[in-house]
């Protein structure tokens, strides 16, 4: 579970409706059937019109990720693989590295490495690593701007919605009563558009960029643990390399184990 997601989701309602609580206004108007479709219809309307249907497939499976968290192999435990793998290496030769890449479940670790023991020199795995993560990272950023668009169209959505209130209010000024509860009902799809679009939409686009950044570092790490294998590096020189791609205070030395 992605814990800061829902934090940061749980708290955004819990601020507007205690907010709205303590400057007097009813929570209970947020519930405006007509608002909600005008931004969450209005908003998908957008975007279907924006992207193509291949790229909209992605939404559900974005939205699961910013919830539930993607899982990745720990930098740390890359480098222990490829430091295990260099010491397998250097005592029974490179079919070591094609019994290690066997053993690993992630699909590309595993790949990078058996391009290593099918003995592909260094560049034509640097061209083909390379251009997967540039492919990879393409992929991600199409994904993270379905996002970024939602939020750009839900807060105009808002004001959108507030006109379409204000004209039914307007259209019904001898009542009073009535005109004060639909100008209040009016600038419900305004707060829900900018809710939706500063609170949600933006930030989710931002947290898909920085998991996309996560990803592409653990994949370079991969790439030049691979390179470094391939150049028959001692395991000793591969750790000081890929400790490079761990945050001091987190790094663990393996030259004892």
């Amino acid at each position: 579970m992605e814990k800061s997601t829902w934090i940061g989701f749980i708290g955004g309602i819990a601020a507007v409706g205690t907010g709205m609580a303590l400057k007097g206004a009813d929570p209970h108007a947020l519930i405006n059937p007509a608002a909600f479709l005008i931004i969450f219809a209005g908003t998908a309307a957008a975007i279907f019109n924006a992207f193509p249907m291949h790229e909209l497939k992605k939404f559900p499976k974005l939205l699961k990720l910013l919830f539930v968290g993607q899982h990745l192999t720990s930098k740390q435990e890359v480098l222990e693989l490829f430091v295990a793998t260099a010491k397998a290496a250097k005592q029974e030769g490179v079919m070591a590295i094609e019994k290690k890449a066997n053993d690993v479940a992630d699909p590309f670790i595993r790949s990078t490495m058996t391009m290593v023991a099918d003995g592909f020199n260094a560049d034509f795995i640097y061209n083909v690593v390379d251009a997967e993560i540039k492919q990879m990272e393409e992929r991600h950023r199409s994904g993270a701007q379905i996002f970024a668009q939602c939020g750009m169209y839900a807060p105009t959505l808002g004001v959108l919605g507030a006109v379409i209130g204000l004209i039914a209010a307007l259209g019904n000024l001898s009542d009073i009563d009535q005109l004060g509860h639909s100008i209040a009902a009016a600038f419900v799809a305004t707060l829900l558009g900018i809710f939706t679009g500063y609170v949600c939409w933006h930030p989710f686009a931002n947290k898909l960029k920085q998991l996309n950044a996560e990803e592409v570092e653990l994949k370079r790490m991969v790439l030049e643990g691979a390179l470094a294998l391939q150049e028959g590096a001692s395991s000793i020189a591969i750790e000081s390399r890929l400790q490079a791609y761990i945050p001091l205070a987190e790094r663990k030395s393996m030259r004892d184990a």
